[in-house]
């Protein structure tokens, strides 16, 4: 098996701040000089019970979130005690910033703090529950482990099928026949994997690699314009991984499919099918059925120990009616 090469994604405030200024209707308050902190988690954190004095729990190290209900606490707080606590909240240097919601003015001692530690202040026009939503599905995606493997994505019939196997084993040939098929190119030669939330895995093509294919005695060819803008896909949850090996006559290959194999990739494990290549093989055909057999397990129907246990009913009845017949010894 490939070795998986993961990178731990880093974001600062700054590039926070320039990605998404538009899209989160974001305008900087203070700490211009301090937008190179590092933003490292994707959750955030609303100091309500901080901002009260109780430091025990405080989560210095996620986005600070001021909403509604921290700001009218806030105006009505004696403001020295306030800028007191607030002093010990932003004195963390792994705080990467504040952000107040809904447009909403601020106190004048957050102001000051920020000023004061060179922590960055924002504000947006969103309301605090939309904000938060759609900031923790941007840094849920910016900050995710990213894996990069050596093979190739396809999306077939909606499943995200990742196909692996020696150099020159046919992974290309075979998303080829794949693509005439009707079904979708994710990535070919690297693949990236992002773990999200609740263990899915995403897979990806780097961009200086997508929507292209390298196939041996053709060369590097564009699958969107030789396939259509049908034909790609930006990413796919990967949902089954699928390995090319050479026949080998002494190998045990599974013929029933009663065994059920898996791989792991970042921690999570996902179904693996291991397809022995010989010429005459139509791999294309083989990982079609793969997908659809792979749809109906994660349905709750596994037709090899369906096809089994009816057999074994059979037997049992066969067995019993013998020995009714035999009658009693």
């Amino acid at each position: 098996m490939p070795q998986f090469e993961t990178a731990i994604p880093s974001l600062s405030v700054g590039e926070f701040f320039k990605e998404q200024k538009q899209r989160l209707k974001l305008e900087l308050i203070a700490g211009k000089g301090s937008l190179n902190r590092k933003i490292t988690i994707p959750e955030v954190n609303r100091p309500g019970l901080s901002l009260s004095g109780f430091l025990e729990h405080f989560r210095a190290e996620r986005i600070q979130i001021i909403g509604h209900g921290e700001q009218a606490y806030c105006l009505r707080a004696e403001p020295k005690r306030l800028f007191a606590t607030l002093s010990k909240m932003l004195s963390h240097k792994d705080l990467p910033c504040l952000v107040t919601t809904r447009n909403l003015s601020i106190p004048q001692p957050i102001v000051r703090a920020c000023r004061r530690f060179g922590v960055p202040l924002l504000r947006t026009r969103f309301d605090t529950a939309v904000f938060i939503g759609e900031l923790a599905a941007y840094l849920e995606n910016r900050l995710s482990p990213v894996s990069r493997v050596h093979g190739v994505l396809v999306d077939v019939y909606g499943l995200g099928v990742l196909i692996q196997g020696d150099s020159g084993i046919g992974k290309s040939e075979c998303a080829l026949e794949l693509l005439k098929r009707g079904h979708i190119l994710v990535a070919d030669d690297v693949v990236e994997i992002q773990k999200r939330h609740g263990g899915m895995l995403v897979g990806r093509c780097p961009d200086n690699l997508r929507h292209h294919m390298e196939v041996r005695g053709l060369g590097i060819l564009d699958v969107k314009l030789l396939f259509g803008i049908g034909s790609i896909l930006d990413q796919t949850r990967i949902e089954l991984s699928v390995h090319l090996e050479l026949w080998n006559q002494v190998s045990n290959y599974e013929r029933a499919g009663l065994e059920m194999l898996a791989t792991r990739i970042m921690g999570v494990e996902i179904p693996d099918v291991r397809i022995p290549v010989s010429p005459g093989r139509n791999l294309a055909i083989l990982i079609e059925v793969a997908a659809l057999n792979q749809r109906l397990r994660s349905q709750g129907y596994f037709s090899a120990q369906t096809f089994n246990q009816t057999l074994i009913d059979k037997m049992r009845h066969a067995s019993s009616a013998r020995r009714a017949l035999e009658g009693p010894r």
